[in-house]
């Protein structure tokens, strides 16, 4: 009874304005970090690897980014300050989609692997990445990563010129995308006299750049006056801090970019994995959060790699278009010389390797370079190229195509091209 008469009294002096004020800033204060506690436990942890957790993207969250395409401008189709597209994250209304530091590795040897079976070959005519949701996802991811190779090993390998000449930074990368044709571009680059390149992926703008440009540049194999210096290493195209280091290197260096039809990509990144990982969960379950309510896992670098223009982006904030150039991998494979004519103007050569150069191996599905005068055996890419994909049910493909098809828009219109990968889902 003391107690509360000494409260009435208290009350009873005090003005009831402050005591209201009092009152509702308690509540304010409360509700404050009420919120803040859900926000934080609703947020996805940003993990150093390429492994980085994603929100889930299901097909109906696509709808407003749909809404923003089409009434967006055309003309270039894609601003720095475009509302849709801030920072490095793709807002779709209600979820997004964050950029991995790295996504994923290359396609034939590099630092970091000793692999010999994506390099091109003599070899008679004849004949993906994954993570599962939760658990899976960070021990399937790792499988991007292969063992080290010693410094000695990368420089023998990657540098097959006679020593003479000049080492130089390479005046042209092959930035991405894994599994989009990448090695082949090589490759048939380096049949042009005017193009010297390493073979090796040096990955030295994603894993090695502490060991500076001195070490970098000695990887390069000599050129003379008039030759360009190439390398390619596709999980650049995927790594955030990228383009920064290289437009320091830099700034007018010119980028390609090898693309193809995103779900395609997914898919042939799974087998590659497959074939090391027998054991691996199938595609399907891979990419669905929940299949039935059609939650689609875009944490899973194998899908999250395709989302093309949220990875564009950050390039596009260091080098203009007029440095980038698309090749388009469906192109690369029905018409290789009319790519490589664009790729050599592209890089201001003169167009030697024309369709001469080619022919098309009907076992592996690719075109494969003709025998040199002075070699005994055509040479094509290895046996880890050309893979047979495991079937896929068409209702994984259809939902795929679906939740693709709003970031393939928003790419033709930053890149002002269109590379029809609609059309294949009608086919």
């Amino acid at each position: 009874m003391a107690f509360w008469s000494s409260t009435s009294a208290f009350t009873s002096k005090v003005p009831r304005k402050i005591l209201f004020m009092f009152t509702l800033s308690l509540s304010v204060t409360y509700l404050f970090y009420s919120l803040m506690s859900c926000y934080n436990s609703l947020r996805f942890p940003v993990q150093e690897s390429y492994a980085e957790q994603g929100r889930l993207v299901t097909e109906e969250t696509t709808v407003a980014l749909r809404d923003k395409l089409s009434s967006s401008s055309t003309s270039r189709g894609y601003t720095a300050g475009d509302a849709l597209y801030k920072t490095a994250t793709v807002q779709t209304g209600y979820v997004a989609v964050p950029t991995a530091e790295r996504e994923g590795e290359g396609e034939g040897d590099h630092v970091g692997s000793d692999r010999k079976d994506t390099e091109w070959v003599g070899t008679a005519i004849a004949p993906t990445e994954v993570a599962a949701a939760g658990g899976q996802n960070a021990v399937l991811e790792r499988e991007h990563q292969e063992s080290s190779t010693t410094d000695e090993e990368l420089s023998r390998r990657g540098n097959s010129t006679p020593e003479y000449g000049e080492k130089k930074l390479p005046q042209a990368i092959i930035i991405g995308v894994k599994k989009g044709g990448t090695r082949a571009l090589l490759e048939a680059l380096r049949v042009h006299p005017d193009v010297r390149a390493v073979g090796v992926e040096p990955h030295f703008f994603d894993r090695n750049y502490e060991k500076g440009l001195d070490w970098y540049r000695d990887l390069m194999p000599s050129t003379l006056e008039g030759q360009i210096t190439m390398e390619k290493t596709p999980s650049y195209f995927v790594t955030s801090s990228a383009p920064k280091r290289i437009h320091s290197m830099a700034k007018d260096t010119k980028l390609i970019i090898v693309v193809r039809n995103p779900v395609t990509r997914a898919i042939s990144d799974y087998t590659q994995t497959l074939s090391k990982r027998p054991e691996i969960p199938t595609f399907e379950v891979l990419a669905f959060k929940n299949r039935t309510l059609g939650l689609i896992d875009a944490s899973w670098s194998a899908l999250r790699i395709g989302i093309y223009a949220l990875h564009l982006e950050s390039w596009m904030q260091y080098f203009p278009l007029s440095q980038i150039h698309f090749v388009s991998g469906e192109r690369l494979i029905v018409d290789p010389a009319g790519e490589m004519a664009k790729v050599q103007d592209f890089l201001g050569l003169k167009r030697i390797v024309t369709d001469k150069h080619f022919y098309f191996n009907k076992t592996k599905g690719f075109p494969c370079l003709k025998k040199p005068e002075d070699s005994s055996a055509p040479r094509c890419l290895g046996k880890s190229k050309g893979r047979t994909h495991p079937k896929i049910d068409p209702d994984v493909i259809r939902r795929l195509h679906k939740f693709y098809k709003p970031f393939n828009m928003m790419f033709y219109q930053m890149t002002g091209q269109n590379f029809e990968w609609e059309q294949e889902e009608k086919q």
